[in-house]
């Protein structure tokens, strides 16, 4: 009823809420984009989209449509490998940053597992800008990570908002007297940059009391009450608090949570993967509700690699 190729059209548009990005991500023009959001929704018989000039908006309609489209695409990818008799098969390096492999996707890769025996999964969990580079030089096929919102690179997974983030009851103050204390992650590193560049833009001084590594040296940091720290809004964990805009520091933009993959890379394993991740990865959860990650989980082989 529901052709695969508009439902995971639909749900690209419905990830990013721009057609330019969905297209772009499948490879397709915007008028065939468009023409797949119409053809579904002519099927479905309702709007699933409220779409002017500056921007895209679900409807109710669509909102549920989303957890549907992924059901849908499960079940297709599921049905064509027992019925094709032949199945994914292959060895897949798949990379993902320490803060994203402590979300949902130790489940996904679970889910990837069972419905594809035949591929061998190696796993590398490390920074983005080290999982960047290994794609790049060929020694990891797809990566898992954070970008600069609307570089442009890779397939876009969902496009969250930075906040600013602290335990709370520490009574954190700052004035012009006391500059911002800061717990951040080595440079090169998106987030940093973004908090940098707003405080400076702002004429907020502010000092790094932290420089770290991995997203659990930043949480250490964050409970001890060193200073404030900065979090996609959807990996934000429950024990920490956004701190509101009455507490005085600049707006952080967005971030993008893309798929980067190595051109070389065998593509039937990738394209499984890449659709498991964009069916499955929304939303993001937080930090900590899929924290006890032991890698007989995955039946993967694991190489936590340090920068």
């Amino acid at each position: 009823m529901f052709p695969p190729e508009q439902v995971r059209t639909f749900l690209a548009v419905a990830q990013s809420l721009s057609f330019t990005q969905a297209a772009a991500a499948l490879g397709l023009g915007q008028p065939t984009v468009s023409q797949h959001i119409r053809k579904l929704e002519q099927a479905v018989g309702r709007p699933l989209l409220i779409r002017d000039t500056r921007s895209v908006t679900l409807t109710v309609d669509g909102e549920a449509m989303v957890g549907f489209a992924r059901s849908i695409l499960a079940a297709h990818a599921q049905a064509t490998d027992y019925f094709s008799g032949t199945g994914v098969r292959g060895r897949l390096r798949f990379g993902v940053t320490d803060d994203l492999a402590l979300t949902r996707v130790p489940r996904i890769l679970r889910g990837f597992r069972h419905l594809n025996p035949g591929v061998t999964l190696d796993l590398t969990v490390s920074q983005g800008v080290q999982l960047q580079r290994r794609v790049e030089s060929g020694h990891v096929d797809v990566a898992f990570l954070k970008t600069t919102a609307g570089d442009g690179r890779g397939r876009l997974v969902r496009r969250d908002r930075l906040v600013w983030a602290a335990v709370e009851g520490t009574g954190l103050l700052w004035d012009e007297q006391r500059p911002v204390p800061l717990i951040v992650y080595q440079a090169p590193s998106p987030s940093r940059a973004l908090a940098v560049q707003a405080l400076e833009q702002a004429g907020i001084r502010h000092r790094v009391v932290c420089t770290v590594r991995g997203v659990n040296a930043v949480l250490a940091a964050t409970r001890a009450g060193l200073g404030v720290a900065i979090f996609p809004r959807s990996l934000l964990p429950g024990d920490l608090v956004e701190l509101p805009a009455g507490a005085g520091l600049p707006e952080l933009g967005e971030i993008d949570l893309v798929l980067l993959t190595n051109p070389h890379a065998p593509a039937e394993p990738v394209e499984a993967l890449t659709t498991a991740i964009l069916t499955h990865a929304n939303p993001i959860r937080s930090i900590g509700e899929d924290r006890h990650w032991p890698a007989e989980s995955t039946g993967a082989a694991v190489t936590a690699t340090r920068p």
